[in-house]
């Protein structure tokens, strides 16, 4: 089970940290990525951290965000920095690859 928390309403230019924390199985062991949906598009994979901290990143990041794990408190974790308004979509934590059980997600909302 996976929840998701730390969306907000911000203006363009600005940061948001992301957490998503686990319960029930054995965290370390998953592979976690960070999706979004924006309305109208299909979800699409943000950033990703293997259970050994390898990470990726959608191209449209560019340095933008930061991805992390913390394997102790089953938790992972985005940080968003330079929002841009085609940013604006709910977030969802998951598994790599997802399991089919997603969470309620975050609403991220950037203003212009």
């Amino acid at each position: 089970r996976l929840a998701e928390s730390g969306g907000d309403l911000v203006q363009a230019g600005g940061s948001l940290r992301l957490s998503c924390t686990a319960s029930g199985s054995i965290f370390s062991i998953f592979d976690m990525g960070w999706y979004r949906q924006a309305p109208g598009k299909q979800r699409e994979l943000v950033a990703s951290i293997t259970s050994g901290g390898r990470i990726n990143y959608g191209d449209f990041v560019k340095g933008r965000f930061t991805v992390s794990r913390d394997n102790r408190k089953k938790q992972v974790s985005l940080q968003m920095n330079s929002l841009k308004p085609e940013d604006t979509a709910v977030y969802y934590c998951n598994r790599v690859p997802p399991l089919a059980d997603w969470g309620q997600g975050t609403q991220v909302t950037v203003s212009s």
